[in-house]
């Protein structure tokens, strides 16, 4: 722990800013977006396959914009106002979940799934230029830990409302979703400020002979990974299959907040320590370590019968996170020269949202068609598949 806190020190600033924006954000987000699926479920009435279709689509969309944004931000060589202006479109898309009808949570989803796609690459871009290569590990686990102890805050704050609202009915009231959804207005408005004022632009260094910003530029390891990336995520449906299926094994909507809640602990206490690791003994092993514990889980969760399962699941799945995630987008920088940066954050991050599409309606289908263990089964041997080929993959040094 203490040489944990010593390589801590002396993290820039833009890491920190952009960590404390992300915190907020995902105060803001973690608080409406698992009631979403109950929501559409429970007081819209829309199926399954439905709500995979809006899920997929939210994140698809955002995709094509997130390599747009990369490369954008590569040509100008600046990252800061693409990400302030992404951060600024979902805090407005808020408000529009107050609608009610199925077509305002879709419109709002997509709006704020756009803003993200214009935000991630630029901002990850921006961690990764300001953050030494042998550090870059421990900055990215940092940022996830911050992200995703603002979505812990946002999930108390949920459960919290729940509490005091509707109590421990099993399913979910219109009057306290749009109870949520107001709350969650004030810290997405502070993330935007807090990133606007205490961001700086920093120009990444670039080589003489500046390479054109195309996808093939990007090297051949870079798009080996991306490759595999693509197998897994193909099985990695939306989160709020997850959600459903703890409702279908008899928990509450508070129960099921309480389960997110020890996954974002988790989560969050593993990020760090998880990129730290990576520094040290290799990217690689540590993503496939998280990929072999995700095949696991979505073992777990389609032989689940009862809803204590779903709390041992959920805590396994913070770990998957805090191992798998920010371990990837450092792995993402180690492939490509920083001048191209934004471009390859954003092909990444276009892989593996567009693939969110299709994976979220084959879970929808075979859920509606074969009952809820079947798309959970499909997404653990596609994660089993894809752990194999990261662990025989030798990538050359670049």
């Amino acid at each position: 722990m203490s040489r944990l806190l010593r390589e801590l020190r002396g993290l820039p600033r833009n890491l920190w800013a952009a960590s404390a924006t992300s915190f907020l954000m995902d105060i803001a987000s973690e608080m409406v977006v698992h009631l979403i699926p109950l929501f559409l479920a429970n007081v819209v009435g829309v199926g399954t396959a439905v709500i995979g279709v809006i899920e997929g689509v939210a994140e698809s969309a955002a995709s094509v914009l997130k390599v747009f944004s990369g490369g954008i931000s590569d040509r100008l060589g600046r990252r800061k106002g693409l990400a302030v202006g992404g951060y600024a479109l979902s805090a407005a898309a808020k408000p529009l979940l107050l609608g009610g009808s199925w077509g305002a949570v879709a419109g709002a989803r997509w709006v704020d799934r756009v803003g993200k796609g214009i935000r991630t690459a630029p901002r990850d871009a921006l961690i990764a230029d300001a953050v030494a290569g042998e550090r870059r590990g421990l900055a990215f686990g940092l940022h996830r830990a911050a992200d995703t102890a603002g979505a812990l805050v946002g999930v108390l704050g949920a459960l919290l409302a729940v509490a005091l609202t509707q109590g421990g009915a099993s399913e979910l009231a219109a009057a306290t979703f749009r109870t949520v959804v107001l709350v969650s207005v004030v810290p997405a408005v502070l993330a935007v400020l807090v990133l606007a004022l205490g961001a700086r632009e920093v120009r990444p260094k670039v080589r003489e002979a500046r390479p054109p910003v195309r996808f093939r530029s990007l090297g051949r390891p870079f798009l080996v990974f991306l490759g595999i990336v693509a197998l897994f995520e193909l099985g990695n449906s939306a989160d709020a299959f997850l959600v459903l299926r703890a409702q279908t094994l008899g928990a509450s909507v508070a129960g099921i907040l309480g389960m997110l809640a020890g996954f974002n602990v988790v989560y969050a206490l593993v990020s760090t320590p998880a990129g730290s690791l990576s520094d040290r003994v290799g990217r690689r092993g540590v993503i496939v370590g998280g990929w072999l514990l995700y095949g696991g889980i979505y073992v777990g969760l389609g032989l689940a019968g009862q809803a204590w399962n779903m709390w041992v699941l959920y805590l396994a799945y913070g770990a998957y996170y805090g191992l798998a995630y920010g371990t990837g987008k450092a792995l993402v920088a180690d492939l490509v020269p920083p001048e191209l940066r934004g471009t390859a954050y954003g092909s990444y991050s276009l892989v593996v949202g567009a693939l969110d599409l299709p994976a979220s309606v084959v879970a929808g289908v075979l859920w509606q068609g074969f009952g809820p263990r079947a798309p959970f089964f499909f997404g653990a041997s596609l994660a089993l598949l894809a752990a194999g080929a990261l662990a025989l993959w030798r990538p050359r040094a670049r």
